[in-house]
């Protein structure tokens, strides 16, 4: 149904609806990582590290090896050659 201004007004709730409903569910995964990483950290592993693990799986590898690849130049042109992970 239209009102005056041409909006569909319930299709326009209905989507709203949909992504209030979508953004809960986002937020309830979002806790549920949060408490995987805790219960990690608990068994001794190290959660900065784990997160950039999980940063790197989600990109392809050649887009790894050019931001490792970049990352190497900088540090060799700021003289921190050999030192990438121990500051990553």
């Amino acid at each position: 149904m239209s009102d005056a201004s041409g909006v569909a007004a319930d299709q326009l709730r209905a989507f709203i609806e949909r992504v209030e409903r979508l953004e809960e569910e986002k937020k309830v995964i979002a806790d549920d990582i949060k408490d995987v990483y805790a219960e990690a950290k608990g068994n001794g592993f190290d959660v900065k590290v784990m997160r950039k693990i999980v940063s790197l799986r989600k990109r392809k590898p050649h887009e790894r090896e050019e931001e490792e690849a970049i990352l190497d130049l900088y540090l060799h042109a700021l003289g921190m050659a050999g030192a990438e992970m121990a500051e990553a």
